[in-house]
């Protein structure tokens, strides 16, 4: 899953398990896990609604959200950012769906739509779901099997919605040769079948043990056929959360209100205590995070869920204004290998200003910790490793020594001035300061430099296309882990199938690599765990598609008046729908 911030660091997660403190009404902060803890997979298939009342909640009022970062797309289809899927949990429901246990923070996948987490055929290439019956739409429709197998046909259009995860692709029946339900022979797919309203069965090509996980997705939300107005359907969703959209103006603002049909006594896992929420996005993140820790007024309603930058530290006298957690991801430097050659690719790695850079976006210590794998502490596998020059630290190009060793390389490989270009935001001012950096340093070293500014607005959908007209940058550059396996990390991100699908970082296409993946794919979940190391060192080593800076943890700022404001360590993002006012 793609992370969320395309701003101070160019830039997804599910699922980290480390101990933060039990939060209370107080928002009391708990201790930052970093990169602590693995991650487990944890699961209750019989867990029922309502989800748990939270300690001192109370009811009624607005919470703003001031995001200085735009999500690409409301449709749940094409949904693979954290914060558009942690935003969309407010109003979407899926078959399965994470909640935070209270005392201990951990995250435990249970059923949402469905009235179980599936069940597996002996073959291991059925499942079948049994749905919850009642269960409305905010027009007051019911909800059936059908509007399931819809969405999961719409999920194939990949391109149309080619932002979206593609695991459905990969793993589902006729998954490579079915092209969704615009296509002249999208009515039928072998895939899926809905026997009555309240069953859906889906029909593998190879066994994914981890489809209750996926299923969380937002691209399991039910969509009636009758109500898909392709990309426009973003507008005017149907709602089965507790909130639906009241309006919204894509880049600029999302409006929630309450949904009157959502039904607390079958969803395990949301609230429903404010009247609304009113996103805003494309701010200025200094600005809105100085107006947050204030809390004058109404921005005692408000938070950002960005990591608090760091020209801000001095000025937090609150400490339980920032909430702090974990978070399996990796942010990293990617690059083109179709484009740029490896040996000019470690060039590039040498010549990157890890510190400066540091300093320029803003980032902390402990919300930022310098990364040397591509796989993070908190997945199972993990195992550490360095390599010369890899390692999130130095100064690189920033030493005149450094720069004249990289520019003379450059030269004896026949490759002066070789161009390397990016997008950056250029309404914001620390992409701004950023792009300003790389493109002075990475000129010292002997490159020559092109990038294009573009609104922030628009910038995540530009880099997601895998045959973009630049060189470096293109997502997903950082990664979290969709579920606690080497699974959601490896196949996904560098086979090379990947392109086609909208995940590769780094563009790889070698068969010797693919078969290595698919054989460690292959083993059990205990031999998987031994090999996946082995795995993460040999595309850093022998191919080294982008280069890792840090594994990131949270710490955002929250306004005074805000209850129960707590990380979801399977996004790193706040659990929207447990917040509350303590004054509403």
């Amino acid at each position: 899953m793609q992370w969320k911030r395309i701003t101070a660091v160019s830039a997804t997660v599910m699922l980290a398990v480390a101990a933060c403190g039990s939060p209370s009404a107080s928002n009391k902060p708990g201790s930052n896990a970093t990169i602590a803890g693995a991650q487990v997979k944890a699961t209750d298939a019989t867990a029922k609604g309502p989800a748990p009342e939270i300690d001192g909640a109370k009811k009624g009022g607005t919470i703003s959200v001031l995001s200085d970062v735009t999500p690409d797309s409301f449709d749940p289809t094409n949904t693979y950012y954290v914060d558009g899927t942690q935003i969309e949990k407010l109003y979407f429901r899926a078959l399965t769906q994470y909640k935070l246990d209270e005392k201990t923070q951990k995250p435990i996948l249970v059923p949402d739509l469905a009235e179980d987490l599936g069940t597996k055929s002996a073959d291991g290439l059925t499942w079948t779901f049994k749905l919850k019956k009642g269960i409305k739409y905010d027009d007051g429709t019911p909800v059936k099997a059908v509007d399931f197998a819809y969405a999961i046909k719409r999920s194939f259009a990949h391109e149309l919605y080619d932002a979206g995860p593609a695991y459905q692709i990969q793993f589902f029946k006729d998954g490579e040769k079915y092209k969704g339900p615009y296509d002249a022979n999208g009515k039928n797919y072998a895939g899926v079948e809905t026997p009555d309203d309240s069953t859906l069965v889906i029909h593998l090509a190879k066994k994914f043990d981890d489809l209750p996980f996926f299923a969380a997705f937002p691209m399991f939300t039910p969509i009636p056929e009758k109500a898909d107005t392709k990309k426009e359907y973003e507008l005017k969703p149907k709602s089965t959360g507790p909130y639906k959209v009241a309006s919204l103006t894509p880049g600029s603002e999302l409006k929630l209100v309450k949904n009157t049909f959502w039904d607390p006594a079958t969803d395990p896992v949301r609230h429903q205590y404010v009247d609304g929420f009113d996103f805003k996005f494309s701010q200025d993140l200094v600005k809105v995070q100085r107006q947050v820790l204030a809390s004058s007024g109404t921005d005692a309603n408000a938070l950002n869920y960005s990591n608090l930058d760091a020209s801000l530290l001095n000025e937090v006298k609150d400490p339980t204004q920032i909430v702090k957690g974990p978070q399996p991801c990796v942010i990293t430097y990617s690059m083109d290998t179709r484009k740029i050659p490896f040996e000019v690719r470690k060039l590039i790695a040498e010549a990157y200003p890890y510190a400066d850079w540091r300093k320029v976006a803003g980032l902390t210590p402990d919300t930022a910790i310098p990364a040397s794998t591509y796989l993070p502490p908190a997945v199972p596998g993990y195992e550490k490793y360095e390599l010369p020059g890899l390692n999130g630290t130095g100064k690189g190009a920033s030493d005149p020594a450094i720069a004249q060793k990289v520019k003379d390389k450059l030269k004896e490989l026949g490759k002066e001035n070789f161009e390397l270009s990016w997008y950056y935001s250029n309404d914001n001012p620390i992409t701004t300061q950023v792009n300003a950096l790389r493109t002075q340093v990475f000129q010292k070293a002997g490159f020559k430099v092109r990038t294009i500014g573009v609104p922030s607005a628009k910038i995540r959908t530009l880099i997601g296309k895998q045959d973009a007209p630049v060189n470096i940058g293109k997502a997903p550059a950082n990664w979290c882990s969709d579920w606690p396996t080497g699974t959601s990390w490896f196949p996904v991100l560098y086979k090379s199938d990947a392109i086609a699908l909208g995940n590769s970082q780094g563009q790889l296409q070698d068969p010797k690599l693919d078969a290595e993946i698919d054989r460690v794919a292959a083993l059990s979940p205990e031999e998987q765990l031994k090999e996946w190391t082995k795995v993460d060192k040999m595309i850093m080593q022998d191919y080294l598609p982008s280069v890792p800076l840090y594994y990131s943890a949270s710490a955002f700022p929250v306004g005074k008046n805000i209850g129960h404001a707590v990380n979801d360590p399977t996004q790193g993002m706040p659990e929207f729908t447990s917040l509350f006012l303590k004054q509403p």
